[in-house]
């Protein structure tokens, strides 16, 4: 038996332009169907939002969002995310990680990801791997990208 998870983001009204960022950093291939799709009459203010998208790409990377319908409140802001003498401080409830075989590739996504980002952690070496950093995306998402280390048993 095999099992899969996939990180499936909950958005606002911005689902559609974050799995199109997400597309132009990781690649692959874009799937958005909006509320007007599944019969929402399109004159309502939630036709045109996502009711299910995803990013799907070669490199094994799948990320799901949709827009949660309704005028309901924003997300509460959580606390901000910092790193302190290798602790990571935060008030959030999940990061999305990303792990990569090695830190060419890892950065490569890192600096796509840090296009308009607060950066809490640069990329680059760390006494645990090659390639560590943490930042959160103009989307509010807190990404870890690291390098994987085979451990020998």
């Amino acid at each position: 038996m095999a099992i899969t998870t996939t990180t499936h983001l909950n958005f606002r009204g911005e689902a559609r332009a974050a799995l199109e960022f997400y597309r132009s950093v990781f690649g692959g291939h874009l799937t958005v169907v909006a509320y007007r799709d599944f019969g929402m009459p399109g004159d309502l203010p939630d036709a045109d939002r996502v009711v299910f998208g995803q990013v799907t790409a070669d490199n094994g990377f799948t990320i799901m969002a949709y827009d949660v319908p309704g005028p309901g409140p924003a997300a509460v802001p959580a606390v901000a995310t910092s790193r302190e003498h290798g602790m990571t401080l935060t008030g959030e409830r999940f990061f999305v990680c990303v792990r990569g075989e090695t830190a060419d590739e890892v950065s490569a996504l890192w600096d796509g990801l840090a296009d308009g980002a607060e950066i809490i952690e640069r990329f680059g070496p760390s006494p645990w791997t090659p390639g560590f950093g943490m930042l959160t995306d103009r989307f509010g998402v807190t990404w870890i990208l690291d390098v994987a280390v085979a451990h020998s048993h």
